[in-house]
Order: C-alpha cells, then sequence, then structure tokens
C-alpha cells in the first residue's frame, strides 16, 4: 500500500467514530401516562440530539404565542392556553415528558382540545395528521441543529488543517527564498573573495619586495621613508585579511543554511503529504455531514 494512501486510510479509521449516519424521526400514537391515568397521544423519537437543548426548545416552543406558562412537577409538563394553530384555531392544553434514552429524546405528548377531549383518532384525520406533521416538525428542528453543529464542529477541524497545510506551504516557500538567497550570497562573496585573495597575494609580494629593498638601503631619511611604507602597507593587508576572514565566515554561515534549508524542505514536503492525507479524509468527513443533514431536511 502507498504511503499516502495508508495515511488516509488511518484517518479516514480515527475520523469513523464520528461518521454517525441519520436515524428516523417516529411519531406513533401511543397511549400515554400522567399521573395515574393513560390518554391518548403521541410518542415522539429525536434521535442524537442533546436532552437539555430539546428541553429548552420544547418548553419554548409551547410558551410561543402565548402569556401560559409550562408548569413541570416530577418531569411532567403542563401548558393551559397554548396556541398550535397548525392543530387548533382554539387553545388547546398539552401534558408531555420528555425523556433522556441513550442515542435519542423520546418525547411523549398529549394534546387535549377541550375537557377531557383530546386529539386522537376519534378527532378526525386531518387533525391528527396536523398534530403528527407539528410534533414532526419540532423534533426535525432539534435534529436539523443537531447535525448543524455536528457539521459546524467538523468544518472547524477541516478550516485548521487547511490553515496548517498553508503554514507548511509558506515555510516551505520562505525556506525556498532564504535558500536561493544564500545561494546568491556565497557565489556573490566568493567571487568577491576571489579578488580579495588575488590582491591580498600582491600586497604580501610587494612588502616582501619593499622589505628586502629596505634592507639593503643605508640607514637614514630614505631606509625610514620605506619603513613607513612598509607600516602602511602591512595595515592594509591586515584590513584585508580581517576582510577576507568575514567574507568567508559569511559564506560558511549560507552554506550551513543552504544545508538546513536542503534538509529541512523533504521534511516539510513529507509533512505536506500526511496533510493532505488529513485534509483529504476530512473533506469526506464533512460531506458525509453534509449529507446526512441534507437527508434529514428531507423527512
Amino acid at each position: 500500500m502507498k504511503p499516502t494512501l495508508f495515511i488516509l486510510c488511518v484517518a479516514l479509521l480515527v475520523a469513523a467514530p464520528r461518521l454517525n449516519g441519520q436515524k428516523p424521526i417516529k411519531v406513533l400514537e401511543d397511549s400515554v401516562q400522567f399521573g395515574n391515568y393513560l390518554y391518548p397521544g403521541f410518542n415522539v423519537t429525536i434521535p442524537e440530539a442533546i436532552f437539555d437543548n430539546v428541553l429548552k426548545n420544547w418548553v419554548k416552543l409551547q410558551e410561543s404565542g402565548t402569556k401560559s406558562k409550562v408548569q413541570t412537577e416530577n418531569g411532567e409538563m403542563t401548558i393551559f392556553g397554548a396556541l398550535i394553530k397548525e392543530v387548533s384555531p382554539a387553545p388547546v392544553n398539552i401534558y408531555s415528558r420528555l425523556m433522556n434514552e441513550d442515542t435519542l429524546s423520546r418525547l411523549l405528548v398529549c394534546i387535549e382540545l377541550k375537557k377531557d377531549q383530546y386529539v386522537e383518532p376519534a378527532s378526525g384525520d386531518i387533525q391528527m395528521t396536523s398534530a403528527k406533521d407539528y410534533l414532526k416538525e419540532f423534533a426535525k428542528s432539534q435534529y436539523i441543529d443537531f447535525i448543524k453543529d455536528e457539521l459546524a464542529a467538523e468544518e472547524k477541524i477541516l478550516r485548521d488543517l487547511n490553515k496548517e497545510f498553508g503554514s507548511l506551504q509558506s515555510s516551505k516557500a520562505r525556506t525556498q527564498r532564504t535558500a536561493k538567497n544564500n545561494r546568491s550570497t556565497v557565489n556573490d562573496e566568493q567571487e568577491k573573495l576571489l579578488v580579495k585573495h588575488n590582491e591580498l597575494s600582491l600586497l604580501s609580494n610587494e612588502i616582501i619586495n619593499k622589505n628586502n629593498e629596505m634592507m639593503a638601503m643605508p640607514v637614514g631619511a630614505g631606509r625610514d621613508a620605506m619603513s613607513k611604507q612598509i607600516d602602511e602597507l602591512e595595515k592594509r593587508r591586515k584590513k584585508l585579511q580581517n576582510e577576507i576572514g568575514k567574507a568567508e565566515k559569511r559564506v560558511g554561515n549560507a552554506k550551513s543554511a543552504i544545508d538546513q534549508a536542503d534538509r529541512s524542505i523533504p521534511r516539510n514536503e513529507n509533512e505536506q503529504d500526511v496533510m493532505k492525507s488529513k485534509i483529504d479524509a476530512q473533506q469526506a468527513v464533512v460531506q458525509r455531514f453534509m449529507d446526512k443533514l441534507n437527508t434529514v431536511k428531507l423527512y
């Protein structure tokens, strides 16, 4: 197996626990117990959504458009005078209980149209269908919100991976520019060094000749003048030697930086390959969650 393909497979395996497929939303007719009595109502399953969010939103939905408030006792919720125009033009009473079950929230609901008159098969198909649609839309909205949060989290992971990949690309580009500049520095300094070494050789020969000439001169003003010329030449040679030393140091530093770049670029390219595989795997994850969201939207 090719290294890149192997990395991609590993990345997909790591992401696999997050890749939960969409689950069905069910709205079933049921007899629901509140207190010591059974009432005709509905049993609604809301997959995956976070229980506390579902509870908060269910209370908010019941109180929407009315001054009535949901009263809760022993986990049983009651609201009088709720407005559900989709089900009844007149205010209704809602009795409900939300239960937290492993991978879903279960909502048990009774809708009382009038005293002791509930939404049930006897109340007519149109009203039953309207109530089921109302509850299904609520369940669907909760499931969609949950998947959107999942998708947003996976998209953030993808953005972070792309950002890291971009940083690797930028780092490689900077390293290549630096290496190019250092190669130019080496070439320029080596050309200058060639000139300076030639100049140093000529200067050293001149000093030798001047010394030989001075040694042959008698003591006096002429010899003293020659000695001063030699001293000036020695100063020039010392300065030139210092310049050569500094230039050689610059060349050494530049070559060291080039060697470091030549080693780091292949590592960077390997890291980019690994990051590309992670990005490919994460894009597949994001697409999976987008497909999941679109499927649930069609429920």
